[in-house]
């Protein structure tokens, strides 16, 4: 990088990747599917990146640590670049988070359900053998 460019702030992928803690193949995924904006390209072809491109890498860290997938964040995060205070990003959070926990819900009830299946089928297949073992000892 040129002292021009770092007078302009902006960074090479590398250096991104490296303060970011992505790999470059990450970033380069994560353009194409839309949530980082492409890179600017300079003299050379090489990619450079501003802070907000940190930013964003930082804020898609973190919203995957919510639970959120890739297709989720692609909803939200350009929320949280237009709105200074991130109100209407997390207000999205939320709405995905409380679906989540009603998906999660709904899954755990189908488990339990499962669970009592499982344990009804485990009682009969010991019984059945139990019987099994009993006729044969009776030969």
């Amino acid at each position: 990088m040129g002292m021009d460019d770092a007078a302009a702030g902006l960074m090479q992928i590398g250096e991104l990747a490296e303060r970011a803690g992505v790999s470059h193949r990450t970033i380069h995924y994560y353009e194409r599917l839309g949530l980082l904006a492409p890179a600017a390209r300079q003299g050379g072809g090489y990619r450079y990146y501003d802070e907000t491109a940190l930013k964003r890498l930082e804020k898609i860290a973190a919203l995957k640590r919510l639970g959120l997938d890739l297709g989720e964040i692609a909803q939200v995060i350009d929320l949280y670049f237009v709105d200074p205070i991130g109100l209407r990003g997390k207000e999205k959070v939320l709405e995905i988070l409380e679906r989540h926990q009603a998906e999660t819900t709904a899954r755990l009830r189908e488990l339990g359900r499962f669970r009592e299946e499982l344990d009804a089928n485990i009682a009969r297949m010991r019984r059945l053998i139990a019987e099994l073992q009993g006729d044969a000892t009776a030969v």
